[in-house]
């Protein structure tokens, strides 16, 4: 069995126990739940289950690092054009990010 099939499994069986776990939400739920989490949108039901599944599950807890770092890359690249670009902005993020900004002050 290859690793990516072995992971797909991994994935599937553990969303089959958290589903079984009372008050556990599952992957695709911190999923859908993230934007709202980190706006401060959630009930502290909601808040205290998403944090929950956050303490026992360690894909999750990469995933929400990478999509707020993913938010702050965001907000910086669009902060002051003047300021310097960060050391770890990938080199294809800056390049897509000066032709969107180009195409914008031309209308297009």
């Amino acid at each position: 069995m290859k690793k990516r099939e072995k992971a797909g499994i991994g994935r599937r069986l553990k969303g089959f126990m958290l589903k079984r776990v009372h008050g556990m939400i599952t992957c695709r739920e911190f999923e859908e739940f993230i934007g709202s989490y980190l706006d401060g949108e959630l009930s502290d039901r909601e808040r205290s289950r998403f944090e929950r599944h956050l303490r026992m599950c360690r894909e999750c807890r990469q995933y929400l690092q990478a999509y707020q770092q993913t938010i702050e890359i965001g907000r910086a690249a669009f902060s002051s054009p003047d300021e310097p670009v960060p050391d770890d902005v990938p080199e294809s993020l800056i390049d897509t990010i000066l032709k969107l900004r180009a195409s914008n002050k031309t209308g297009g």
